[in-house]
């Protein structure tokens, strides 16, 4: 019924850049916040960065000054714009949605199918 699709993986080098989307489709009423997790081989899934409907962010430690997240909200979709990587950014990263509304009222949290980030020389 409600998809998140994710794009904009891929190999990079370290200090390079990659842009990854995520749209959201399907019977949507309403969006409250966005967000993007990662998941590295061995570790736990952990909140990269969030924004709110009104623009409100939230970044990780390890993210800040280098990761910027964004929104269209005409287009449902979100975005993370990382710069700097680093080898240790390299993870599946995942975007997810914890309070979609749908057009019956509901409320759901939805994940994207993730989409790797590979920052290797």
């Amino acid at each position: 019924q409600v998809q998140l699709v994710e794009s904009g993986g891929g190999l990079v080098q370290p200090g390079g850049s990659l842009r990854l989307s995520c749209a959201a489709s399907g019977s949507i009423f309403s969006i409250n916040a966005m967000g993007w997790y990662r998941q590295a081989p061995g570790k736990q899934r952990e909140l990269v960065a969030r924004i709110t409907r009104g623009g409100s962010s939230y970044y990780t430690d390890s993210v800040k000054g280098r990761f910027t997240i964004s929104r269209d909200d005409a287009k449902n979709t979100v975005y993370l714009q990382m710069n700097g990587l680093k080898p240790e950014d390299t993870a599946v990263y995942y975007c997810n949605v914890p309070d979609l509304r749908t057009s019956t009222g509901r409320y759901l949290e939805v994940w994207g199918q993730g989409t790797l980030v590979t920052v290797s020389s």
